[in-house]
């Protein structure tokens, strides 16, 4: 049995506890939060204790940890954690700053804990078919991605302030989507980007409407699209184009009910949003990391994938600021 420190107590950390105690192999042994309150109340509602931190790194019967606290802590807690012997999954992204994340993965090279960042999407089923698909040859030659990824509302101005930008936040998960089906780092990003949807979040430099363009050295392109706003419903759909044929993984939806009559024809909108559309996500990415721990397989979703997906939205923020296309290979600390 695997028993696992939660650190965080927030919404998503409600959702990797779930995951845990859903598990035949897992245990949620510990929660903790800086919010001491909210860890007590997670840690009541799943049968388990709230813990410090620090307890929870010290305490040897604790095998890994799942890190679901702010992204400025991820770095810090990722190097404690694998210096004090744990496995780790954690959430996205590896950090806000790309030198850091990449300061954090020099300081735990050697020190053979399996590092996994929740990267969700890869897990999905649609998704995980979908590239299947492509792998199997159904539509020949990958030529042009399309990545649609809307929100049913932005989120508050407080969570916006801290969140390091759409591009980092919101769009780092369509970042690694592309990674993980193409298998190839583009060679240029192109960003453009506009607050259209909250003046509050444009006031802080960021924006809620965004369009990314990359370029691969084998000629295919991509392309992400991203709203905060969609009001009928989470927006997440897939549609690659190749030599043979279209792939498309299209919206999960409220329920399957067509209505056809003289007025028209009309169908449900899409689930309302990401607990709703992933949650089936999630629990396989913890059987996943579970797995790999068991097997001694490297984690299907590395801290060199966070690491790609983080430089891919480093590249999209300073191609947006200055518009003009960043050079992949041209991103340093």
């Amino acid at each position: 049995m695997l028993n696992v420190g939660l650190l965080g107590a927030g919404r998503i950390a409600g959702v990797h506890a779930t995951a845990i105690s859903a598990h035949r192999e897992s245990t949620l042994a510990a929660v903790s939060d800086v919010n001491i309150e909210s860890a007590e109340r997670l840690a009541q509602e799943y049968g388990t204790t709230a813990r410090s931190t620090e307890e929870i790194l010290a305490d040897t019967s604790i095998d890994a940890v799942l890190i679901a606290t702010s992204t400025d802590t991820h770095s810090d807690l990722i190097e404690a954690a694998t210096e004090a012997g744990k496995a780790v999954l954690c959430e996205k992204p590896v950090d806000l700053d790309l030198g850091r994340a990449r300061r954090c993965q020099q300081a735990i090279a050697g020190r053979n804990q399996p590092v996994m960042i929740g990267f969700n999407r890869r897990f999905d089923t649609h998704f995980a078919t979908l590239k299947s698909a492509l792998a199997n040859g159904d539509i020949g030659k990958a030529e042009l991605l399309s990545i649609t990824s809307f929100d049913p509302a932005p989120p508050t101005v407080e969570y916006a302030r801290g969140s390091g930008g759409l591009y980092r936040d919101m769009m780092i998960h369509d970042f690694d989507i592309t990674n993980f089906i193409l298998e190839e780092l583009p060679v240029t990003v192109s960003a453009v980007g506009s607050s259209l949807v909250d003046p509050a979040i444009g006031a802080l430099g960021d924006v809620d409407t965004a369009v990314v363009t990359m370029t691969y050295a084998s000629g295919q392109i991509a392309v992400i699209k991203n709203s905060r706003r969609a009001v009928y419903g989470y927006d997440q759909r897939i549609e690659l184009l190749g030599s043979d044929g279209l792939l498309q993984a299209t919206n999960v939806l409220e329920n399957t009910v067509v209505t056809s009559n003289k007025s028209g024809v009309t169908a449900a909108k899409p689930v309302h949003f990401f607990l709703e559309r992933y949650m089936q996500a999630y629990s396989a990415e913890w059987a996943a990391f579970v797995e790999a721990l068991k097997t001694g397989a490297s984690p299907p979703s590395t801290l060199e994938d966070g690491i790609n997906a983080l430089m891919m939205a480093e590249a999209a923020t300073h191609s947006a600021k200055t518009g003009v296309p960043v050079n992949l290979d041209t991103m340093t600390a």
